[in-house]
């Protein structure tokens, strides 16, 4: 792609490089912490050879292996530094420089896949706060901008650069390991990941969310799929991501307001989501957390009309999830469930037991179950009443605006 340098060769460029950094960028700085055990120098590498390549390849044309040399790139400036650090750090990285001049092919694939792995343990270790193992996983794996991470947790770009600081900090003052665990050690740490990896795609999917953030989540979920096949509760946590995510473009209309389940045009469903998701579920040979939500998110996603959900099945999905997780969020929606399933009165009663330990207090969702299936009893006044004190207890406007809607219409 010899380009010259022309405005429409650099825009080429420019789309090639963000393609080849989703994929490279967390491969680079993996093998790079791998070798120096230094977060930040392997960051400012990494992110050196992409600006490299914004500069390079409109005028001399896309390499035939980009990301090849990115790491490229990449390695050589890593061993510039290294070269010229000072003395008392010089002799603490003898051994990097020794690997770095070794390195002279690509790496092994099976190295390529334990590098990612470690990468992926190590962001979402437990002895770090979960919000600082979701930033570090969307500043390090995918690369996302600190300012963006900053917005969606609101707080100021320098204040998320401190938290990222603290958390490379504490990693290597706390001597964390840049390792994937074994054994029980994996069993015990893998729900964290998935946890991270969950987290991460709520707040993409969420009303106020970052939508590129469920992008990212899908992407990571795929990756950790790949090099961990044999995981269960990894596929399930996929399938659930890509049935959920299926529906995000009927979950607004023309105006931005939200539009609730029963009244998306499902033709605007992504069905191949759907069929990818529904595959993966058969595939499953265990039955997690993630694998009953999954199975809840498929009843609805493989309802041709709202008419056609088999809610009684949906509700035998929460009767087992529950027993795993055992959560007044659970409970509540177990109850929403049974509600459709057996009559508003079944639900009524659940959500009575759901709320007997006060953690639902003046939960907005929980206001809105009420109001909807004391709305299905017929007393369509006390519903539209607490459909409004739901709303003004929801802070997100497009929610508040959707509980309002529900309030008018009945």
């Amino acid at each position: 792609m010899g380009s010259g340098g022309t405005g429409a060769g650099r825009a080429a460029a420019a789309q090639v490089v963000a393609a080849t950094a989703v994929d490279a960028y967390p491969r680079i700085v993996a093998a790079l912490i791998r070798i120096t055990g230094d977060w930040t120098l392997a960051e400012d590498c990494a992110q050196e050879a992409l600006a490299r390549a914004l500069d390079r390849w409109p005028v001399d044309g896309v390499p035939a292996n980009p990301g090849g040399w990115l790491m490229t790139v990449a390695r050589n400036r890593l061993l510039d530094l290294l070269r010229r650090a000072s003395v008392e750090k010089r002799k603490l990285r003898d051994l990097a420089v020794l690997a770095l001049t070794a390195a002279t092919t690509e790496p092994a694939e099976e190295e390529v896949v334990d590098d990612r792995l470690r990468l992926i343990f190590t962001c979402c270790h437990p002895a770090l706060a979960l919000e600082a193992r979701v930033a570090l996983t969307l500043r390090t794996i995918c690369a996302v901008p600190t300012a963006d991470i900053a917005r969606v947790f609101l707080v100021s770009e320098s204040t998320m650069t401190r938290r990222l600081t603290r958390a490379k900090a504490k990693i290597a003052d706390a001597r964390i390991r840049y390792q994937v665990p074994c054994g029980a050690a994996l069993t015990e740490r893998l729900p964290g990941v998935l946890a991270v990896l969950y987290l991460l795609f709520t707040q993409g999917y969420d009303a106020d969310g970052e939508p590129a953030f469920a992008d990212e989540a899908i992407r990571l979920a795929r990756l950790l799929v790949r090099l961990m096949p044999e995981q269960s509760e990894a596929l399930a946590l996929l399938a659930l991501f890509l049935l959920q995510h299926s529906r995000h473009a009927a979950r607004r209309d023309p105006n931005g307001d939200l539009v609730p389940l029963g009244r998306q045009d499902r033709s605007r469903w992504d069905r191949a989501a759907i069929a990818e998701g529904v595959r993966l579920l058969g595939g499953l040979s265990q039955h997690g957390p993630y694998a009953w939500q999954a199975r809840i998110a498929a009843c609805h996603a493989t309802a041709s009309r709202v008419e056609e959900t088999d809610w009684r099945r949906i509700a035998e999905c929460y009767d087992q999830l529950v027993r795993l997780q055992p959560t007044p969020v659970v409970a509540l929606n177990r109850a929403v469930a049974h509600g459709y399933a057996y009559g508003p009165a079944v639900g009524l009663a659940l959500l009575a037991e759901a709320r007997a330990g006060g953690a639902l207090d003046d939960y907005p969702p929980a206001l809105a179950v009420e109001a909807d299936l004391v709305a299905r009893q017929g007393d369509r006044e006390r519903a539209a009443a607490l459909f409004r004190a739901a709303a003004t207890r929801t802070p997100n406007a497009a929610e508040r605006r959707a509980l309002l809607d529900r309030a008018s219409s009945g």
